[in-house]
């Protein structure tokens, strides 16, 4: 399954779906985020029903981003049981990104 793509309606309700959630800030414009993708995707597919892997568009929910003190972007933050567990600024190995995902199952 493909990455869900959130809005600010969803954001919520997305972190307390799973047990693990992690939440990929990007925005179109981010060449770094484009890079990530495929990556985002592949990983998105390979934990299905285990963790849940969303995206959030900055540009269109700044908001959000500012909750969470997202600055720079991509911006990957992975929560626990509806809970902030761990964060990643920048481009992430898909090995580094599916061991913080590891650690929290």
């Amino acid at each position: 399954m493909a990455a869900i793509h959130l809005t600010g309606e969803s954001f919520e309700k997305a972190v307390g779906s799973s047990k693990v959630t992690v939440i990929d800030f990007w925005a179109e414009w981010c060449g770094p985020c484009r890079s990530m993708l495929p990556i985002v995707e592949k990983i998105s597919d390979e934990y299905e029903g285990k963790a849940l892997i969303a995206k959030i568009n900055v540009d269109d929910y700044p908001e959000i981003g500012a909750q969470f003190g997202v600055r720079n972007i991509p911006f990957f933050l992975f929560f626990k049981d509806g809970q902030v567990a761990d964060k990643h600024v920048g481009t992430i190995k898909e090995s580094d990104f599916k061991a913080k995902i590891d650690a929290l199952l």
